[in-house]
């Protein structure tokens, strides 16, 4: 039977060198975008700086290409639309616009009217409008959101592994997020409820491939007693090097169409998870191991070492 082998069978990439580098590159990306984040700062949606949201059912599908032109040249700024309940469901969200709850209104009878005009028997079912208290609390609660996950992979972990590997993960999940804020604040993309189901997704994707790579070196750890642990996080990355590769290329292959033809509404989702997809493979790889390194050193050995044998492979080459 054929089996693909995106690297050839037993490597010995000694990754390890360049662990410098890596921790020094994601160290230097990181500060950028930590910086980015406050200057220029993110373009927040809707969902976290407050708007207005109309709910409508047409009298056929409606035709979200046409719609989107003809609402967006209605000069209120970004004009997001989601499909909900049946294709004649149409939900339409608007920047806030500047004034007081007057504006608003103002803003929603122009929206009924181009409806009415171009979409002939369009019903408006509901308008509201997001004010900035609710607009906050959405943003505490997104953040809420993150915080406790990172919390929740870290009790996971350190359960699961030694507590070197526990911090070594959330460290890098740490320093992964970042990369994201940074990118969303460097494209303008913007950063709503839809962003923050991205990153908790890529935070999901990101410590199941460092626990793929740990549960490699734990096991090594049993049985190469003797050898360094730089030579055994090396050898376990190169052991787990197709699996990792292999699963990073089918889902980021996979997301490729919905960055490609997911429409407006999922296009920028699929673009962060490709970043995030690329992101979280290399980091396993160059960050999270170094940080093990330095961390687990002279720590993760337990027990006294056993003699090299042939039932004992504790010596390297």
């Amino acid at each position: 039977m054929f089996h693909l082998r995106l690297v050839p069978d037993n490597t010995k990439i000694p990754f390890m060198n360049g662990r410098f580098a890596g921790l020094i590159t994601s160290a230097f990306l990181s500060i950028a975008s930590i910086i980015l984040f406050f200057h220029p700062g993110l373009n927040y949606g809707i969902d976290f700086q407050g708007g207005i949201v109309i709910e409508a059912r047409t009298p056929q599908a409606a035709d979200f290409v046409s719609l989107r032109h003809s609402l967006g040249g209605l000069g209120m700024g970004q004009v997001a639309l989601q499909e909900f309940g049946s294709p004649q469901d149409v939900l339409i969200r608007l920047e806030r616009q500047p004034g007081d709850d007057a504006a608003q209104q103002v803003a929603a009878d122009k929206v009924r009217a181009t409806l009415a005009e171009t979409l002939p028997g369009t019903q408006v079912r509901r308008v509201e409008a997001v004010g900035a208290s609710v607009s906050a609390e959405l943003f505490a609660n997104g953040m809420l959101a993150m915080g406790l996950a990172m919390v929740a992979m870290l009790l996971y972990i350190w359960f699961r592994f030694e507590w070197q590997f526990g911090l070594g993960a959330v460290v890098t999940l740490l320093l992964d997020i970042t990369k994201i804020i940074g990118f969303y604040a460097v494209t303008g993309m913007q950063f709503n409820l839809t962003a923050i189901a991205a990153i908790l997704t890529i935070m999901g994707y990101s410590i199941n491939d460092k626990v793929v790579v740990y549960d490699r070196m734990r096991e090594n750890l049993r049985i190469y007693k003797k050898m360094p642990l730089r030579d055994l996080i090396d050898l376990s990355i190169n052991e787990t090097l197709n699996r990792t590769l292999g699963t990073s290329m089918c889902t980021f292959l996979s997301v490729i169409p919905l960055a490609l033809i997911g429409g407006e509404a999922l296009q920028d989702f699929g673009i962060v998870l490709l970043l995030g997809v690329f992101i979280a493979t290399t980091s396993s790889i160059f960050i999270a191991a170094p940080i093990l390194l330095f961390l687990g050193e002279n720590r993760l050995r337990r027990g006294t070492p056993e003699a090299a044998g042939p039932g004992n492979p504790a010596t390297t080459p």
